[in-house]
C-alpha cells in the first residue's frame, strides 16, 4: 500500500540575484504576484492538495518568510479595531496551524539537491513533495493535487513535466522516456541541463516533485553535477532502477517567476483572472498595446 504524501519541502534559500536590487533585503519568494507573495501561492497549493506538514529550507536574510506565516498581533488588532473584517480574514487565512511548520537552514547555496537534503531528518522515512515557489502554476485543480492522483495510481517518483523547445533543453532536467501516453510518461533516466544535440527528449521537469525517501541516500553522497552543484535530478536518476519514475503533463499554465519576463506575465495573467481587477487590467493592456502600435507606425 502506498504511503500518503503528508509532508512538503519548500527550498527558499536562494539569493535571487536575477531580481536585484529588489531582492537585496527581501527574499525573492516574497515578491508579490498581484497582492500575494510567490511562496504563499506554493503553500496554498500544497495545503489544497492535503499536505499536513510544511518544511522550509531557508538561508540568511529569509526571516520575512517566517514572519509572513506567523501572527502579526498589532496588525490584526488594528484591522479589527477599524472594522476591516475582510482583510483580517484574508490575513488569517494565510497562516498555518501551530506544529505544521518547520524551518531549517541551508548554510551554503550548494544546489537544489543540497537544499532538499537539508530537510532529511524532518521528512524521515516517508514519501514527500517538493515545491519551488519560482514555478507558479495557474490551474483549476492544483498541480500537486493532480500529481498525487497519479502517484496513487503508479507510485514511485512523480514529477510535473512540460515540453520545451529543443534549443532550451540546457535549462532544465530532461526525461529519457520509454513510454508516453500523452499525459503520463515513464522514464528510464534523467539528464540535468543537457545540450540540445544530446538531450534524450524535450520533456522537462518543472518545480513540482513527489519523491521517495531513498533519494536522501543518494543525496548523502554530496556529489556535485551540472553547475558544480548537488543536483536533485542526479539523485533521482540513480534510484530509477529500483523506483518507478513518471512525469505528468499537468493541466494548467506554468509561469517561470525566476525570470523577469515570467514574473511580469504571471502578474498580468493573475490580475486578468480577478473579478476586482480583470476589466481594469484588460483596459490597461489595450491602452499600452495601442501606444506601442502607434509608436511602431511612426518609426516605420
Amino acid at each position: 500500500m502506498k504511503k500518503p504524501i503528508r509532508k512538503a519541502i519548500f527550498p527558499v534559500g536562494g539569493l535571487g540575484t536575477r531580481f536585484l536590487p529588489a531582492t537585496k533585503a527581501m527574499p525573492k519568494e516574497m515578491l508579490p504576484v498581484v497582492d500575494k507573495p510567490l511562496i504563499q501561492y506554493a503553500v496554498e497549493e500544497a495545503r489544497d492538495a492535503g499536505i499536513e506538514e510544511f518544511i522550509f529550507v531557508t538561508g540568511r536574510g529569509k526571516t520575512a518568510i517566517e514572519d509572513h506565516f506567523d501572527t502579526s498581533l498589532e496588525l490584526e488588532q488594528t484591522l479589527e479595531a477599524r472594522g476591516k473584517d475582510d482583510l483580517l480574514a484574508l490575513m488569517r487565512s494565510s497562516m498555518l496551524q501551530p506544529g505544521q511548520v518547520a524551518y531549517t537552514r541551508q548554510q551554503d547555496p550548494l544546489g537544489l539537491g543540497h537544499a532538499v537534503w537539508c530537510a532529511r531528518r524532518l521528512v524521515g522515512d516517508e514519501p514527500f513533495a517538493v515545491l519551488l515557489a519560482d514555478d507558479l502554476v495557474m490551474a483549476e485543480e492544483p498541480c500537486l493535487s493532480q500529481m498525487i492522483e497519479v502517484y496513487n495510481e503508479v507510485g514511485g517518483n512523480v514529477v510535473a513535466v512540460m515540453d520545451v523547445p529543443k534549443d532550451q533543453t540546457h535549462r532544465y532536467g530532461i526525461l529519457d522516456v520509454v513510454m508516453d501516453d500523452g499525459k503520463i510518461a515513464k522514464a528510464k533516466g534523467l539528464v540535468e541541463k543537457p545540450k540540445p544535440v544530446v538531450a534524450p527528449s524535450t520533456l522537462s521537469i518543472i518545480g513540482r516533485y513527489i519523491l521517495q525517501p531513498e533519494v536522501f541516500r543518494e543525496l548523502d553522497r554530496q556529489e556535485k553535477g551540472a553547475g558544480d552543484e548537488i543536483q536533485l535530478t542526479d539523485a533521482m536518476s540513480r534510484t530509477i532502477e529500483e523506483i518507478p519514475f513518471h512525469g505528468l503533463r499537468f493541466d494548467g499554465t506554468r509561469f517561470d517567476c525566476g525570470s523577469k519576463e515570467g514574473f511580469l506575465e504571471a502578474n498580468v495573467a493573475f490580475a486578468l483572472q480577478r473579478l476586482d481587477l480583470g476589466a481594469d487590467m484588460a483596459e490597461i493592456i489595450e491602452r499600452y498595446a495601442n501606444l506601442i502600435s502607434r509608436q511602431s507606425r511612426r518609426i516605420s
